[in-house]
């Protein structure tokens, strides 16, 4: 089972309020992001922000003129998150603290979209995920759509490695060999991130359609742009910059590139 105190826990000392602006792998990561919600976004939808922390993207939509719903497990992300939006003239409608395994306070077909960006980083167990999605689809209007991202397993194997040689105390040969194995990550410490699930494309694919969703599509979010963010954000020829924004984009949804450029994302629509 998941450890949601361990997840809460981690996200009490995790700057995930500026974590998309503070850095250019998180600029990046938004901005494509941001680029593919207004390719899908219904107009004057109601949205469901859940797992969507202290709202980096709920207050972009609200600016935008979506009704906002946000959801997070975590009491301070959501305590943030109404400090920031009193200071609003365009609100969120509702800041809750909500498990996105059970969603009991929406009523059946509420949403027209819900963003799921971050709850499948962490429930490690099937049936979790199952419930989880089936509470999503539960209040999900007819034809409405889902925005969920994921780690890959071998982006997310690959940086638990990666986090051996940085945070030795927090890898060892036993969660190691499980993450290889299961893409499961139960972190030997308490600091540093908490409970991770690494699924291969399949698993999503599987997962998702088993819960009655039809895929739209699924893409890296950074693609080819992954750990080159730097690089990208320091090119002076404006032409330039865009194209490889443009080529990103273009050639995100290759499976390659979705299993080893970090973040993913499955887009689909209730059945």
């Amino acid at each position: 089972m998941t450890d949601f105190n361990k997840i809460k826990n981690y996200y009490k000392n995790f700057d995930e309020k500026d974590r998309l602006i503070k850095d250019n792998s998180g600029k990046l990561e938004y901005e494509m992001t941001m680029k593919i919600l207004k390719k899908y976004l219904p107009k004057n939808a109601n949205i469901l922000d859940l797992g969507g922390g202290a709202g980096a993207y709920s207050f972009p939509l609200a600016e935008l003129g979506y009704n906002v719903y946000l959801a997070d497990l975590s009491e301070n992300l959501i305590q943030e998150a109404i400090v920031e939006n009193n200071k609003k003239e365009n609100k969120i409608i509702a800041c809750d603290i909500v498990n996105a395994i059970d969603l009991k306070i929406y009523n059946d077909e509420q949403f027209d979209v819900v963003l799921l960006f971050g709850p499948l980083y962490h429930l490690l167990e099937k049936d979790e995920r199952k419930q989880c999605l089936t509470e999503v689809n539960r209040v999900l209007k007819k034809d409405g759509i889902i925005f969920a991202s994921f780690i890959p397993y071998l982006s997310g194997s690959i940086a638990i490695l990666d986090r051996y040689f940085r945070h030795p105390e927090q890898v060892d040969i036993n969660n190691l060999d499980k993450t290889f194995k299961y893409g499961k990550f139960n972190n030997a410490s308490n600091k540093g991130f908490q409970e991770g699930y690494y699924p291969t494309v399949k698993e999503i694919e599987d997962l998702f359609q088993e819960c009655k969703f039809n895929k739209i599509e699924i893409r890296s979010i950074r693609g080819i742009g992954y750990e080159k963010e730097d690089n990208i954000y320091g090119i002076k020829d404006e032409k330039i910059f865009n194209k490889i924004i443009e080529l990103i984009a273009q050639i995100s949804t290759k499976s390659e590139i979705i299993e080893m450029c970090g973040h993913a994302m499955y887009i689909g629509k209730k059945l």
